[in-house]
């Protein structure tokens, strides 16, 4: 074997430890209808609003598209139509949700089932002022800020080695859930294992796949992946959105 052919060899087997932790695609959750924007989310989805000079989504369409993802899909539902031109923009595929008036968000993981692998699951509406998007990622994750003081969302706990393994809805001094997700393929398989099985239940229609996930904690295994003040941020309200972008304020 000449030294050419060596090195080669050897660029081959690393490259086939890592190959498995590859990001395969990005799965960005739009369908909804933003109903804390109305009136303004009458005619615009909250995803398609303009922010400090460029549009949410497409923000976030980009950032994936430099980090290396090689397959985006968008889940489309409440004023579809308006994201098609995305299709024409970026090398981006739309799936549509047709279920998103009557269940919640787990119905758009539901919708893109058959891309889930190692998978990024974003939110349409997250705003990153830098690029949280990496090519490859060793387990799954969800992105986390900390509240200094009490507050509302959903607070981990997690062990020693980042493991989540507690949620609670509310808390103080905590890292809480916030911003975009990724699910390996381990973690994609038992999850859609139980969405398949729960998903005709009554009680599962209300749900965020976010819930579900916390009635299986002990089953799905996902880590804490922690990020600094002023990296996320989410738009639940005008209000959210003005202290953020002062050029609403006019």
């Amino acid at each position: 074997m000449n030294e050419n052919t060596f090195l080669e060899h050897l660029k081959k087997k690393e490259y086939d430890k890592i190959s498995e932790y590859r990001v395969e695609n990005a799965i960005i959750l739009a369908a909804g209808f933003a109903s804390r924007f109305a009136p303004l989310s009458y005619t615009t989805p909250k995803a398609l609003l303009n922010v400090r000079g460029e549009i949410l989504i497409e923000r976030q369409i980009s950032q994936l598209l430099e980090a290396g993802i090689p397959e985006i899909y968008v889940v489309t539902g409440y004023l579809q139509e308006k994201f098609r031109y995305l299709a024409d923009k970026y090398p981006v595929r739309l799936i549509y949700n047709p279920e998103y008036q009557t269940r919640n968000n787990h119905s758009s993981v539901y919708a893109a089932r058959k891309y889930l692998g190692n998978s990024y699951i974003c939110s349409a509406d997250n705003y990153f002022t830098e690029n949280v998007f990496e090519p490859y990622q060793y387990h799954a994750c969800y992105s986390a800020l900390y509240a200094d003081g009490p507050t509302e969302e959903y607070c981990l706990t997690t062990d020693e080695n980042g493991k989540i393994t507690d949620v609670v809805i509310g808390g103080r001094d905590s890292w809480y859930m916030l911003g975009h997700v990724y699910f390996d393929r381990e973690f994609s398989r038992k999850f859609l294992a139980i969405l398949e099985q729960e998903y005709d239940l009554p009680e599962t229609r209300d749900l965020l796949w976010e819930k579900i996930y916390m009635k299986h904690l002990s089953e799905l295994s996902m880590y804490i992946r922690k990020y600094p003040s002023g990296v996320i941020h989410e738009f639940d309200t005008l209000e959210d959105l003005r202290q953020f972008d002062p050029s609403w304020n006019t």
